[in-house]
């Protein structure tokens, strides 16, 4: 039997059941954040209620069962994206957090005036404005890599930019406006030859594609706990030994230290060094619970259910008379970003809602994407493995009956 007819994951997502002004909800933005299971809000609620502690800095029952478990999504994390060390995997608040780590503390120190940065033309706005930021104070010119109409990178345009000058390549794996999947491993093989950096967006991707950074051979890689099954507040930022090694903090506080006097202080090794402060503890030994959601489920069996998603939600949707995907890319995730002729995405959106239908519309912190297809902000309905059919039916009928209300 099709997952379409008969999801048995639905039931691991206690929020799906949610009733909106009267109406089963159908929760379509799930490029947006992703609804926890109950094993990922189970382990948030112990936490608080009977293990809540500090870590790292004590040695009573409470403080070394935290320090424990915490440490354990790190060696989950470092096996789920295949790691060489675990101390290569560092907690950030998201994959913004991670950006501007990478921005304040490897391209302000090593990118001088003069230097480049290539940025592909569908980045989110978090994979741009660090990079501006530190670009601005120091010299660096940034320049885009195009695209095609049908949302992909044209692979031609970006070797053409190729070359000495550049230093960094920052670009996602999969656009969380469009779903296209880049390529971007043969992106970094190539941006190496030129002894450029690559810096990869993963927060799409990490929970719809099977993820090996040293396959990859990507410099940095960063991804949200929110987009994964967990919880918010919560990310990763993965990169090389030796580049870590040789950059400095930019944040500075507990746990980062070694020695602190008022003359001089010296900092800890990694990962510590990059984890100034209290963190989100819960977030991440919640975190661990969500990769240990993933692996039970299966990233193979995860994309399979999201190709049949996509591809029943494609067929319908271009069925409605006046709609337009934006983003057609051979290479795709269970992503649909649409307009309809005469019709602003706020209002359809709006319509949607009243039907229970939970969609994203704005311009997705990605306006040079808009700006690119001219328009002012699309609607996005993007699917994960609790979505089934009656979902998507739901979409398709409150489209159509916008349609048909707007031609009235």
């Amino acid at each position: 039997m099709s997952i379409l007819e008969n999801n048995p994951y639905r039931k691991d997502f206690p929020l799906i059941d949610q009733i909106v002004d009267g109406k089963r909800l159908a929760y379509l933005d799930s490029a947006n954040t992703t609804l926890k299971p109950l094993p990922v809000i189970e382990e948030m609620d112990r936490y608080y209620r009977a293990e809540t502690s500090n870590i790292h800095r004590a040695h009573y029952w409470l403080s070394e069962n935290a320090t424990n478990k915490f440490e354990e999504t790190r060696d989950k994390i470092a096996k789920f994206i295949h790691a060489p060390d675990r101390k290569q995997v560092i907690f950030t608040k998201g994959t913004t957090e991670s950006v501007n780590l990478v921005a304040q503390s490897y391209v302000r120190k090593f990118l001088k005036a003069g230097d480049e940065i290539l940025l592909s033309q569908m980045e989110h706005h978090s994979n741009i404005v660090p990079w501006q930021m530190a670009a601005k104070e120091k010299g660096i010119i940034i320049k885009k890599i195009p695209i095609n109409q049908k949302g992909e990178i044209i692979f031609d345009e970006y070797k053409k930019l190729l070359s000495d000058k550049v230093k960094l390549v920052s670009v996602v794996h999969i656009s969380n406006a469009l779903g296209t999947i880049n390529p971007v491993r043969e992106m970094i093989k190539l941006a190496h030859t030129y002894g450029a950096k690559v810096f990869v967006d993963g927060a799409q991707s990490i929970s719809h594609l099977p993820i090996n950074v040293q396959d990859l051979d990507v410099d940095f890689f960063a991804f949200s706990g929110h987009k994964m099954f967990g919880p918010t507040g919560v990310g990763v930022l993965y990169g090389k030994e030796d580049v870590l090694n040789a950059m400095d903090p930019y944040q500075g506080g507990g746990s980062m230290i070694d020695r602190v006097t008022f003359e001089e202080t010296t900092y800890n090794v990694l990962p510590l060094k990059f984890e100034a402060g209290t963190p989100p503890i819960a977030g991440v030994i919640a975190l661990g619970k969500s990769v240990d959601y993933l692996n039970h489920v299966g990233i193979n069996r995860i994309m399979e259910i999201e190709h049949e998603l996509l591809a029943y939600a494609t067929e319908k949707l271009l069925s409605i008379p006046g709609l337009k995907i934006y983003g057609t890319a051979e290479h795709k995730a269970s992503v649909i970003s649409f307009g309809i002729e005469g019709m602003h995405p706020n209002d359809i959106a709006f319509m949607m809602n009243k039907s229970g239908v939970a969609i994203r519309t704005g311009h997705h912190c990605a306006q040079p994407l808009m700006d690119f297809f001219q328009v002012p902000a699309t609607c996005r309905a993007s699917f994960s493995i609790y979505n089934n059919k009656e979902d998507i039916d739901q979409l398709y009928n409150a489209l159509k009956k916008a349609v048909d209300l707007f031609k009235e």
